[in-house]
This record gives structure tokens, C-alpha cells and sequence, in this order.
């Protein structure tokens, strides 16, 4: 026999060392954790503890992500209660971006919106935009987040800072519905906002902000 055919003996008559246990206490292993020859039965415990040491380390990170889950969701709650609070509709844009800004903390917040109802035209959110920054926000299924490219949405934000990273997110109340606008986060950190993040909890906030600026466009 060869240890090919030993091995699928084994595999085949799983009961074979509980007819002859003391087999277990006289073969003898090589353990690459300690270094020396163990046991049968203390490699097998190796294996049990690196697995359980595996599953530990996998349910702190489970926990780790559950717990910054937490944080972002009491965030989003916090932030959307601002905008319920909000009084006036012309507020609500400042009022949007400011405490997005406190609450997420990011360095910038800004957006524009376009066709907006008639009493909205005077406001710093309804200033003109270019017809390529409209059409690029139409284009945009999820948000974007990357470098800033030297994108027009950039000049939106007054900072002495250059602004390295943008997250954009298109603003519309439903993906068959036509783009109105355009929610700006920017920040000096080029890795604050890369290529590579996760953008579902980002669509989520472009969802919320336009539902509640949804009432000042002209329909």
C-alpha cells in the first residue's frame, strides 16, 4: 500500500482510530507552530485553535463593521432630523449642507440646483450652471468619488484650500425622473474621497437630499 491508498482507507473507515485508540497516543506529528514532534492529538488541537483564532478575528472585524454601521446610521438620523427642523424652504440647501458638514465631518458641502420654482431663481444654490455640468449629473447612475479633475462642481465650493477629492451625487426623485441638481462634498485629502470606496450609504444621501429639495423645483 501506498500512502495514497492509506489515505483513502482512512477516508473510508472513519472509525478506524476509535477501534484503535492507542494508535492516537503513538503517532507522531510535526507541529510548524511549536517546532517540535507532537502528538496525534496535539496537532489536532493546533488545528482546532487556529480555526477558533480565524473565526475570533473574523467576528471582531463582523463586530468592528456592525459597530461603524451604527455610528453612520445614528449620523444619518441625526442629520435627517435637521432637515425636518428646517422652517423655511429657502434655508433648507445651507441648512443641508452645513449640518452634513458637522454632523459627517466634511471639510466642504455645497450644490446646485436647476429649474427651480420662480421664488428660488435669486438664491446662491440657483446660480447658473454650465449645460456640460447638467449633462454630466444626467450621466451619473452613482454617485461619483474620486480626484478632483479639475471639475467645474469644484469652483462651487470658497475655500483658500485646493481641493484634491469630490464625492458628487446626482440629484433626482426617481432614476426615470430628469436630473435638478447636484450635491458637491469636497475635501483637501486626496484619500478622503476615492474611486475604490463604497457609494451605497453616498446614494442614500442623494436620495434624502432630493426628497427634501424636491419642493423647489418647478415642475
Amino acid at each position: 500500500m501506498n500512502t495514497n491508498d492509506i489515505a483513502e482507507y482512512l477516508s473510508q473507515n472513519p472509525h478506524f482510530f476509535e477501534e484503535h485508540a492507542e494508535l492516537l497516543s503513538s503517532i507522531k506529528l510535526t507541529s510548524p507552530i511549536m517546532g517540535r514532534t507532537i502528538s496525534l492529538q496535539e496537532r489536532q488541537m493546533e488545528i482546532v485553535r487556529e480555526k477558533l483564532k480565524v473565526m475570533e478575528l473574523r467576528l471582531a472585524e463582523l463586530m468592528r463593521v456592525a459597530q461603524d454601521n451604527d455610528a453612520i446610521t445614528a449620523k444619518f438620523q441625526m442629520w435627517t432630523r435637521e432637515l425636518l427642523l428646517a422652517r423655511n424652504d429657502v434655508d433648507l440647501p445651507y441648512i443641508l449642507t452645513k449640518s452634513m458638514q458637522d454632523i459627517f465631518n466634511l471639510p466642504y458641502a455645497t450644490l446646485r440646483l436647476w429649474s427651480v420654482a420662480e421664488d428660488f431663481k435669486h438664491t446662491w444654490f440657483a446660480e447658473a450652471t454650465t449645460e456640460d455640468v447638467q449633462l454630466f449629473a444626467k450621466g451619473m447612475t452613482t454617485p461619483f468619488c474620486g480626484k478632483n479633475q479639475e471639475f467645474e462642481a469644484a469652483s462651487w465650493i470658497e475655500s483658500d484650500e485646493a481641493i484634491a477629492s469630490m464625492a458628487m451625487l446626482p440629484l433626482r426623485i426617481a432614476a426615470d425622473e430628469p436630473t435638478f441638481g447636484l450635491l458637491v462634498l469636497g475635501s483637501p485629502d486626496p484619500a478622503r474621497f476615492t474611486k475604490e470606496m463604497a457609494t451605497d450609504f453616498l446614494a442614500k444621501i442623494g436620495d434624502t437630499t432630493s426628497a427634501a429639495l424636491y419642493c423647489m423645483i418647478d415642475l
